[in-house]
């Protein structure tokens, strides 16, 4: 599982709005077995990322957009989804 900093962290998100943006510029958020737990995401704009697998225990992920993101198999005990846009996002098998 992959732990990543704040900066390397915000790169990711830079680059995946670029790339939501216009998907020749950018890159696709790939944070599959990612250790997330405890990040600060509220606001972030992760829709269509890939998150399968990923630690978000106690993340905050408040009015978060999470559109069409998988997320399956992640563990999302205890965190903070409220206002979070979950529509479509597959969450098959994930911890909730």
């Amino acid at each position: 599982m992959k732990t990543y900093t704040k900066a390397e962290l915000d790169e990711i998100l830079k680059l995946h709005k670029l790339w939501l943006e216009d998907n020749g510029k950018g890159a696709r958020a790939n944070l599959r077995w990612a250790n997330l737990r405890s990040a600060d995401l509220r606001s972030a704009d992760l829709s269509s990322a890939d998150l399968s697998s990923a630690d978000l225990r106690s993340a905050d992920l408040s009015s978060a957009n999470l559109r069409w993101a998988n997320l399956r198999w992640a563990n999302l005990s205890s965190a903070n989804l409220s206002l979070a846009n979950l529509r479509w996002a597959n969450l098959s098998s994930a911890n909730l």
